[in-house]
């Protein structure tokens, strides 16, 4: 079948998906219909804003639909042979799922059947895993579980990925991957790979309270949590009952204290013309931050308008 003969509806939201929905119009499958979330209230002045994926079909001229959600929601039209799935974030029915010729297929960022779920990027960076990798993938009715078309790894050489950076990268790995594998994929000649259901690991839905800084913990693991929940839902402590943002920091692998007194973690202590919280294992010296309410402060700024924080314990 030729490109242009293949009828395909995207399904797609954020950034992420603009990196595979641009691929296919480049590459000759340009969709006759997007899928992606109605537009939401955004920032301080509840601004609505439209997806990527909207302002992407709109430059293209591609119609757009954007339901609430898809159960028991009856698509405009069944004429289509495959439909493509990257980051939509809503489930999807099987009763969609099934409509088209060829299936419906996801663009999955982890080598299933590891991490499963909503949130595998988030995970691979909070693990230090040192490979991860994309997974090409016909959907059925179970999240995750359908048979695998084609994988390919990738090898984390730098620790400092962030959610941004590595879901990027991930996903122009995956849409390169999708276009090689379409034409073998639509003619039959790729053979289906059943997962290994006894290796699956699950991931969770990320929700606000996950950025709450545990001090307990080792400094390098806060770090890797800042990286993996920025730009939401963000690293956050309490200072006076209010929530402080941890939006940029460095980390040391010394502590300061007094011999023979037991190190607070959590405790904020004076770092050059900042401040430095304690962990478990290390210092956590915060750059950028945030007051609830506030705006954004160096560390020094935040220092000069709220002294007290030094020998406070944060929680």
């Amino acid at each position: 079948m030729k490109n242009k003969h293949l009828k395909i509806i995207f399904f797609g939201t954020p950034e992420f998906s603009n990196i595979v929905l641009q691929k296919l119009i480049d590459s000759n499958y340009k969709p006759f219909l997007v899928v992606t979330q109605p537009d939401k209230p955004t920032g301080r002045k509840k601004e609505i804003i439209p997806s990527p994926v909207k302002i992407l079909a709109q430059k293209h001229n591609i119609p757009i639909i954007q339901p609430e959600k898809l159960k028991n929601y009856k698509l405009p039209t069944t004429n289509y042979q495959l439909g493509i799935v990257a980051a939509y974030g809503k489930i999807i029915p099987t009763e969609i799922l099934e409509i088209p010729k060829y299936g419906t297929l996801n663009i999955h960022p982890s080598l299933l059947p590891k991490y499963r779920g909503p949130s595998p990027i988030q995970a691979t960076i909070l693990n230090k895993d040192k490979k991860t990798g994309v997974t090409i993938m016909k959907m059925d009715k179970t999240m995750d579980h359908g048979p695998v078309i084609k994988s390919k790894k990738l090898k984390i050489k730098n620790e400092k990925f962030t959610y941004e950076i590595l879901g990027k990268k991930l996903f122009k790995i995956g849409a390169n991957l999708l276009i090689e594998v379409l034409p073998d994929y639509i003619s039959g000649k790729i053979k289906l790979k059943k997962q290994a259901d006894r290796k699956a690991t699950y991931t969770k839905i990320i929700k606000r309270e996950d950025g709450l800084i545990n001090w307990n913990k080792p400094a390098d693991y806060i770090e890797r949590q800042l990286h993996a929940y920025t730009p939401w839902p963000r690293i956050y402590t309490f200072f006076n009952g209010k929530r402080l943002k941890v939006l940029k920091l460095e980390i040391s692998e010394y502590t300061i204290g007094t011999p023979g007194v037991p190190i607070v973690s959590g405790q904020a202590i004076k770092y050059d013309d900042g401040f430095a919280v304690q962990t478990s294992n290390g210092l956590v010296i915060p750059s950028i931050v945030q007051l609830e309410g506030k705006n954004t402060q160096t560390a020094k700024e935040f220092l000069n308008g709220h002294p007290k924080i030094i020998g406070s314990t944060l929680n």
